[in-house]
C-alpha cells in the first residue's frame, strides 16, 4: 500500500542547490517512491546551532512510498551520507539534511523517529515552503501556512526561488 509522505531537505555547504537537486534525484531514483511535487526553495537564515553558520537552502518534497518509516528513514540517511552528510555538532552546518516530516496519518515516538517531526510545526523553513507547494496543507490538524506564519524564525525566511526541475 502506497503512503504519501512530506520530506524536508536543507543544505547549508557546498553548492547547496545542486546539492538539493541532486539529492531529489537520488529519491526518485528508488523503485519504492513516487515524487508528486517540490517546493519552491527558501532562503534562510540557520536555525539553532552554532552562530555564524552560512544561509541554508531549504524546500519540501512530497512522495509516495510503499517503503515503512524505518525504511524510508534509512534510505534518507544513506542519501545525506552520499553527500558527504556529516553528523558532528548537533544542528550544525551541512551539506544535506532530509527529515521525514509527515508518513501518513502515522504517529509514532521512537529513538530514531518521530512521526510527525517533533519541531516541524514551529520551522517556517519547513512550513512556508510546503505551504507554497500545497496551500491546503494540514500538519496536527492545523493549516501549514498559519503555522508557519505563527514560527518564530518566520521572519529568517530571506527569499524564495522557483522550485528545482528534476526527473523530468
Amino acid at each position: 500500500m502506497s503512503v504519501k509522505a512530506i520530506l524536508a531537505l536543507g543544505s547549508n555547504l557546498g553548492e547547496k542547490e545542486e546539492t538539493l537537486v541532486r539529492a531529489i534525484g537520488d529519491i526518485c531514483s528508488h523503485d519504492k517512491i513516487m515524487l508528486r511535487k517540490i517546493s519552491p526553495m527558501a532562503i534562510t537564515e540557520a536555525v539553532g546551532g552554532p552562530q555564524d553558520q552560512p544561509d541554508f537552502l531549504n524546500l519540501v518534497v512530497e512522495i509516495e512510498t510503499t517503503l515503512r518509516p524505518f525504511e524510508l528513514l534509512r534510505f534518507c540517511q544513506s542519501v545525506e551520507q552520499k553527500h558527504h552528510r556529516v553528523r558532528e555538532v548537533r544542528w550544525g552546518p551541512r551539506t544535506l539534511d532530509i527529515d521525514i516530516i509527515e508518513y501518513g496519518s502515522l504517529e509514532m515516538d521512537e529513538p530514531d523517529l518521530t512521526l510527525p517531526h517533533p519541531l516541524a510545526a514551529e520551522r517556517a523553513f519547513v512550513l512556508e515552503p510546503w505551504a507554497r507547494m500545497d496551500p491546503d496543507a494540514q500538519l496536527e490538524g492545523q493549516l501549514v501556512s498559519k503555522l508557519a506564519e505563527q514560527a518564530d524564525d518566520f521572519d529568517g525566511i530571506i527569499e524564495f526561488r522557483d522550485a528545482p526541475v528534476v526527473c523530468a
